[in-house]
């Protein structure tokens, strides 16, 4: 019994499709060892095309071999054989019939119209539905899908670099124009006055008689500030304040000196663009943290004034009640911008002078001076932007 007769007809059109894939392998094979003749296939379909005509002697040949009922691959090899043994001269004349009948093969095509193909149809072709496998099971695709897949995953890969690229750069070049224009809202969680201002923690006896340098200064302990403090602004203009806030922190020209009765103003900055002149900056950034009794010192022309704490409150830039006398003998005010990094608001520390007794300090020098106020409290140095562009 012949085993196609018991097998069902789904798994022989499988097995038929399987050989004829082998097959297909053996003869592009064939063909590329053998392309110094005429392919045998080709040879054969010229035999059919003239079956009934007059035949020559190598297309009898090819005709008998076609019928024989043997393997494409022995078809070639035979075919092959023949060819080899052949004199050069009919090798020749089997070139020249084999070149005629292309030709003639050629023209008849061409003058036969291609029938009409629909997407349907073109679309109902497909290797799967040849051997009943995928596509890639084809020798002569898998390179071809191989290659794309690699060119796919390339051309992916090479997408996804240049767009981390440009998100890098991006954000590179965001970062440098925040940084530089606004950089002291960023880093003053990061600073220490004790770097910029003083090297060594601060440690003074405030009731100490010893010698007092000529260097004025301001002198906190708890939050370790050592800075000048700068006299000869004799303006209350903005610009002028400005300037001198460059080299430490500005006595304010419209109150009395330390010293004198009446309340004496001191400003200093609490953040400022790290790209602006001066090493005062950072000065009073921490001056939030002094508490209710708190003290530190201000030396001016060799003597020492001792003054503690007694409020502190946060205003408005235009409370410029905070510059009148208070209901203390003699005192000193504190004043830096809140929160650092901006100018919103105004952070006021007031403190009486408790060494040496304010009841021996002399009278404002300062009283008979007709000056008028400004609008504002003096406040952080303008930023980088406005620098460039404007308010």
């Amino acid at each position: 019994m012949n085993p196609d007769d018991i097998t069902p007809p789904n798994l022989r059109h499988e097995e038929h499709a399987s050989r004829d894939a082998a097959v297909g392998v053996i003869r592009n094979k064939l063909d590329a060892l053998y392309g110094s003749e005429p392919e045998a296939k080709l040879e054969a379909t010229e035999v059919e095309a003239k079956h009934g005509q007059h035949l020559s002697k190598h297309q009898r040949f090819m005709h008998n071999l076609t019928k024989s009922g043997k393997s494409t691959a022995e078809i070639q090899t035979e075919w092959h054989n023949y060819y080899q043994n052949l004199p050069t001269v009919e090798k020749h004349e089997l070139w020249q019939e084999f070149y005629s009948e292309q030709a003639l093969l050629k023209q008849k095509k061409a003058d036969t119209p291609e029938p009409k193909t629909t997407p349907e149809s073109k679309k109902s072709f497909t290797p799967e539905k040849v051997i009943g496998k995928p596509a890639k099971t084809y020798p002569d695709n898998i390179k071809g899908q191989i290659l794309q897949h690699v060119q796919s995953q390339t051309k992916d890969n090479h997408h996804l670099k240049s767009l981390v690229f440009g998100f890098s750069m991006g954000f590179l070049v965001l970062f440098v124009f925040l940084f530089s224009f606004f950089n002291e809202r960023f880093i003053t969680p990061f600073i220490r006055p004790s770097h910029n201002v003083s090297a060594t923690p601060i440690i003074v006896d405030p009731n100490g008689s010893g010698e007092v340098g000529p260097e004025a200064k301001i002198i906190i302990p708890k939050i370790n500030v050592e800075a000048p403090v700068v006299y000869d602004v004799e303006s209350i203009e903005e610009k002028a304040v400005q300037a001198g806030l460059e080299r430490g922190v500005v006595h304010y020209a419209t109150t009395p000196n330390p010293g004198e009765k009446g309340n004496s103003v001191i400003f200093g900055h609490s953040s400022s663009n790290i790209l602006n002149k001066g090493k005062y900056k950072f000065a009073f950034l921490l001056l939030k943290s002094l508490d209710k009794d708190d003290t530190f010192i201000i030396q001016k022309d060799g003597k020492r004034y001792v003054y503690k704490v007694y409020n502190e409150f946060v205003t408005s830039p235009d409370d410029l009640s905070v510059l009148n006398p208070t209901d203390r003998e003699a005192t000193m005010t504190l004043i830096t911008c809140d929160p650092p990094g901006t100018s919103t608001n105004r952070l006021i520390i007031q403190a009486e002078q408790i060494f040496p007794s304010p009841a021996n300090n002399a009278e404002s020098s300062v009283q008979q001076t007709k000056v008028s106020q400004p609008q504002e409290l003096p406040s952080n140095s303008i930023s980088l932007w406005q620098r460039l562009f404007g308010n």
